[in-house]
């Protein structure tokens, strides 16, 4: 009996501490994006990495695939950004933004989406919270798009999906991540007005979507 509680002791501690990196990582991701700046992707690499292990282990199995999703995107970031510094002048290259009419769409499409992922993973798997579980994960796969390629909106994005990844979190105990999204939402808030303010202040420049 000493022995199993030693073990499962030792597993707590393990698992904690891994979400205590990626929750550094993580959050270190979020600053650097906020201040433009390249050093944000490799963070953001290195924290999926971890989470994906913490999410599979919480059978949050939406969230576990959106972590190697993450991860492709930290690369792709890592190139985009650089690409739009080439082309434009200045230390931290312009951002850009969509009309108000693109967004719509391209909520109504995510949310069908998340709406399906949620009934799959309901049905054939024993994911927790499988329907909000599902519209965060894509919403997020799609605000991380919106991330690299350095749309303003992106933000307004992230302060819904982190408001309610706080709940789903909080009841399941993570608490190291319940703290870093509630980190997140202040974040974005403030993410949005900085890169508004830069983008009403930059010279005119146009995004393909």
């Amino acid at each position: 009996m000493n022995e199993l509680l030693s073990q499962a002791i030792a597993q707590w501690r393990l698992m904690h501490s891994i979400e205590l990196t990626a929750t550094v990582l993580a959050l270190a991701y979020v600053i650097l994006a906020l201040k433009q700046s390249l050093w944000c992707w490799p963070a953001a690499l290195l924290s999926t990495v971890l989470f994906t292990h913490v999410m599979w282990q919480s059978a949050l199995l939406s969230d576990a695939l959106l972590q190697l999703y993450y991860a492709g995107m930290a690369l792709y970031g890592w190139w985009r950004w650089q690409q739009i510094r080439q082309r434009a002048p200045g230390e931290r290259g312009p951002v850009y933004e969509w009309r108000l009419q693109y967004h719509a769409i391209l909520i109504g499409i995510t949310a069908l989406v998340g709406w399906g992922l949620g009934a799959l993973m309901a049905e054939h798997t024993s994911a927790d919270f499988a329907y909000i579980d599902a519209q965060t994960t894509v919403f997020s796969v799609m605000a991380t798009l919106l991330v690299a390629r350095k749309l303003v909106s992106n933000w307004l994005y992230w302060v819904v999906i982190d408001a309610v990844s706080i709940y789903v979190y909080a009841q399941k105990h993570l608490y190291f991540l319940t703290g870093l999204f509630m980190l997140y939402t202040v974040i974005a808030i403030a993410g949005y007005f900085i890169w508004r303010s830069h983008y009403q202040q930059q010279p005119a420049v146009n995004l393909s979507l």
